[in-house]
């Protein structure tokens, strides 16, 4: 039986795609307290986004210090939208530095609308 533990690093390349950075950036946020959504670019307001397309309304750009990332969501009515915006700007930010080992330099969040909860 081969012996499968090494002492060093196996040489290789990880390379983790932005599209797989926009996905766990969208989950995140759909995690916080007070987001029901999230909104595409397009139209006015944007259209809602199903929650199985986390990535939509959400870009993410590779700086040469860390990652920029852009969210557009919807947040449930009656709820202070600085205080969502904070919460999703802090969550995404640590998230997804804490699980791709990549810094993230700033998360902005783009309220795109408010709904009633259903």
């Amino acid at each position: 039986m081969a012996d499968l533990h090494t002492d060093g690093p196996v040489p290789g390349e990880i390379t983790i795609t932005t599209d797989a950075i926009a996905q766990l950036a969208g989950l995140t946020a759909a995690e916080c307290y007070g987001v029901v959504g999230a909104s595409a670019k397009g139209g006015r307001l944007g259209r809602l986004v199903s929650r199985d397309k986390p990535e939509r309304g959400v870009d993410v750009v590779r700086t040469p210090d860390g990652l920029v990332i852009t969210l557009r969501v919807v947040v449930e009515h009656g709820l202070n939208l600085a205080e969502v915006a904070s919460t999703v700007r802090s969550h995404v930010g640590y998230e997804v530095s804490r699980i791709t080992g990549i810094p993230t330099v700033s998360v902005d969040v783009l309220i795109a609308d408010v709904r009633m909860s259903t």
